[in-house]
């Protein structure tokens, strides 16, 4: 990565940090933390929530615009799910999975199964996204392994992708910001990358959506002449992007080209749907509705499955992989200490009864439409003070990311003095008791420009609760403008 790239992390990391200092300084005097955290600063702290509400220790009720990273689906304190657990922890709090099973995931498992209308014959539980997508890659590797085609190696994923956070899944991401520490440690060999399917910013002018397709499918068939086609295992993609790119989803008819790349040479289509399935879309599956309806042979699951209540994740195969793997070993060569644990699967099988109804997901196609048209009207209409930076207003369901874009010449200007407006405005939303997600490095695939914010609330949000998201994000972003205007 470049040196321009890497000052513009390190901008990115430290402006949140700067931003609150002021608001966290008496706490860190009071009770400094103990722990690594993931940020450079302390993080708020939060003590209890309700909802799309949450108390923190300072006194203040926030609003959590986002779900955390879109996992609180149904918000917090759902009696419910609260209620499986506490059943659960009386029965049985803990098994380890190679030596038994336990009822909580075996319900669970038939009910993904039975719900994705005969989709994927099998399940594997897991304990949270980055583990489910290394479990892709190990599903996929054995299948090939099983079936006496071991030359089959490699994977092709995407620019500005994001797959996990440890050291594999990272080297299937095309993330620069979180690779860069970890460059030298990553596969080079075994992962590959093509474009990403980003028309707003990759399409040519000159070019028809179909073109555009068209020309993203010969790249993908180019890779795997240039790879050799047998020794490719798979492609890998987010049927909806989340935090790199901000809730994008690509051109119609892109994964259906994609998939048939894949099946002309024999390799898997697979799909993470870590941030954008389970309902956040506003279908179970992102595929059925932001996927032109292609099934993948496999697929990750994790956030929207526990909703928060517990750190649970699944990889769904189909009955090629499943047969594959049953005709030789018959068992799936993957596994981690709290794989299927009893308590994680109770919540997951809770919070999906409370959505098998599809009311839920109804409303969140409902809401989310109602949140982005009140973001596009106080955004980009004629009178709004952000109209020359807004530069997209995207997603579905109720995962919605606006990116800004301060490139313009014609522009006002601005200086935010080095740091990222996205970082900016989300320390400014937190402190008028707002919780969105800032992110930067996705309007090119050096990661090095770029600035968006994320929204993901749970699905059962109310009009009025999007009506607030609304007023605080856009009062924020305006203040943080007119205090940069030259």
């Amino acid at each position: 990565m470049s040196p321009s790239a890497t000052s513009a992390i390190a901008a990115t990391e430290g402006i949140v940090g700067e931003t609150n200092a002021s608001t966290t300084k008496k706490l860190e005097a009071v009770r400094p933390t103990a722990i690594l955290h993931r940020t450079p600063w302390r993080p708020p702290v939060a003590v209890s929530g309700k909802g799309v509400y949450i108390t923190l220790e300072d006194g203040r009720t926030v609003l959590d615009a986002v779900g955390g990273a879109a996992v609180a689906c149904i918000g917090n304190g759902h009696p419910a799910i609260q209620q499986a657990i506490k059943d659960q922890v009386d029965k049985l709090s803990y098994v380890y999975n190679m030596q038994l099973s336990n009822e909580p995931a075996e319900e669970l498992a038939r009910v993904l199964i039975d719900s994705s209308k005969g989709a994927f014959e099998l399940c594997g539980l897991v304990s949270g996204g980055s583990e489910a997508m290394e479990g892709v890659i190990k599903i996929a590797r054995q299948y090939f392994f099983e079936t006496n085609q071991p030359q089959r190696t490699k994977f092709i994923s995407r620019q500005l992708s994001y797959h996990g956070n440890t050291v594999t899944t990272l080297s299937l991401s095309g993330h620069p910001a979180r690779r860069l520490p970890y460059e030298a440690l990553l596969d080079h060999d075994h992962f590959h990358q093509v474009s990403p399917a980003f028309a707003k910013r990759f399409q040519k002018p000159e070019e028809t959506e179909e073109q555009y397709v068209e020309r993203l499918r010969q790249e993908l068939e180019d890779k795997f002449i240039a790879l050799g086609p047998d020794t490719v295992i798979g492609f890998v993609a987010e049927t909806v992007v989340g935090a790199t790119t901000g809730c994008l989803a690509a051109p119609k008819g892109y994964f259906r080209a994609m998939k048939s790349v894949c099946h002309k040479y024999g390799a898997l289509f697979i799909l993470d749907e870590v941030m954008s399935g389970m309902g956040r879309m506003g279908t179970l599956h992102a595929w059925e509705s932001f996927g032109d309806n292609e099934a993948p042979d496999i697929e990750a699951v994790a956030k929207g499955l526990g909703g928060g209540y517990a750190s649970i994740g699944a990889v769904l195969v189909n009955k090629r992989i499943a047969d594959g793997i049953r005709d030789k070993n018959g068992f799936w060569k993957h596994g981690h200490t709290y794989q299927a644990h009893p308590l994680a699967c109770a919540a997951a099988l809770a919070v999906q009864k409370v959505l098998a109804d599809g009311t839920l997901l109804a409303n969140a196609r409902t809401q989310g439409e109602y949140l982005a048209s009140l973001l596009r009207k106080r955004l980009q209409g004629p009178n709004a003070l952000a109209a020359p930076y807004a530069f997209d207003v995207r997603g579905g369901g109720v995962f919605w990311a606006v990116e800004f874009d301060f490139t313009d010449p014609d522009a006002p200007h601005v200086d935010f003095k080095g740091r990222s407006f996205a970082m900016i405005v989300q320390a400014r939303c937190l402190e008028n008791n707002l919780i969105v997600m800032g992110m930067t490095g996705g309007a090119n695939v050096e990661g090095t420009v770029g600035d968006h914010l994320i929204f993901a609330p749970a699905y059962n949000v109310t009009k009025e609760e999007v009506e607030k998201i609304v007023d605080i994000f856009v009062d924020s972003v305006e203040d943080v403008l007119r205090e940069s205007f030259l």
